[in-house]
């Protein structure tokens, strides 16, 4: 059995609970303290619940409360080597930081965690795949684009949380400056809605049960039109659709 829960996905933060039978992880810290215990009792857990932290990336939406966790709680949180060089001056030596080098696999209780290397306008930014004995969930948001290394990790997943950032059409028509439209459209930025269509379509099959579109943009998407995309996709296969929010979690989703 494992079942998990996005507790928000978005430019001002994200987190996400993944549980086992008996281990519980958070992939990222990007909401204060407060708000990561407030969306965590929303589900019925607690930090206290929590094993270890792992970190894609340095950028604030992604760590923000990681300095006060370090200085409050005394569990271990996984990055590597990459980002705690960029975050020295928020970790600080701590004791609780375990690095690793991108694309390394890392065993933690029953969970095995494999890291996987994306190309994000970040120092050393990875995504990850976490499994147990029975289930295997995969994850892929900031990752620029849907690469070959990308696919290979994802397919087999029997849950899946996949970044649709933006529709193209909507991001040059809004009000972002020009270097920022680029710098989300390049291979360093997040994905389309096509390339999240191009990224599902390469590894969807009758393993996968459970689909969370995340990271989803406020003004340069509409999630409406995300989900019609992916339910052409989907079509008649027997899976569950749920589209993140920034401002609340998805309930917690069982695979078993």
């Amino acid at each position: 059995m494992l079942s998990f829960s996005v507790l928000g996905s978005g430019s001002s933060g994200n987190a996400t609970y993944i549980q086992g039978s008996h281990t519980s992880i958070l992939l990222d810290c990007g909401f204060s303290m407060p708000q990561i215990k407030k969306r965590l009792e929303s589900i019925e857990r607690g930090i206290d619940d929590i094993d270890a932290i792992f970190i894609t990336h340095e950028h604030v939406d992604h760590i923000c409360g990681l300095k006060r966790l370090l200085n409050t709680y005394d569990i271990p949180v996984f990055m590597t080597r990459g980002t705690y060089n960029v975050l020295q001056n928020i970790i600080n030596n701590n004791k609780s930081i375990e690095i690793f080098e991108s694309g390394e696999a890392l065993t933690l209780g029953e969970f095995y965690v494999q890291s996987f290397s994306v190309t994000h306008d970040a120092k050393d930014p990875v995504n990850y795949v976490v499994s147990n004995e029975r289930v295997k969930i995969g994850f892929a948001t900031d990752c620029g684009y849907p690469s070959k290394l990308i696919i290979n990790r994802l397919k087999g997943c029997h849950g899946l949380i996949i970044e649709s950032n933006y529709c193209p059409d909507l991001l040059m028509k809004g009000v972002y400056p020009i270097h920022i439209k680029q710098r989300i459209q390049s291979r360093f930025g997040h994905l389309s809605n096509q390339q999240m269509l191009q990224l599902l379509s390469s590894v969807i099959d009758d393993t996968l049960r459970a689909l969370v579109l995340a990271h989803i943009s406020e003004n340069n998407n509409q999630h409406g039109l995300v989900e019609r995309l992916v339910r052409q996709i989907i079509g008649e296969r027997d899976i569950q659709l749920w589209i993140s929010s920034q401002t609340h979690p998805t309930p917690l989703i069982y695979l078993s």
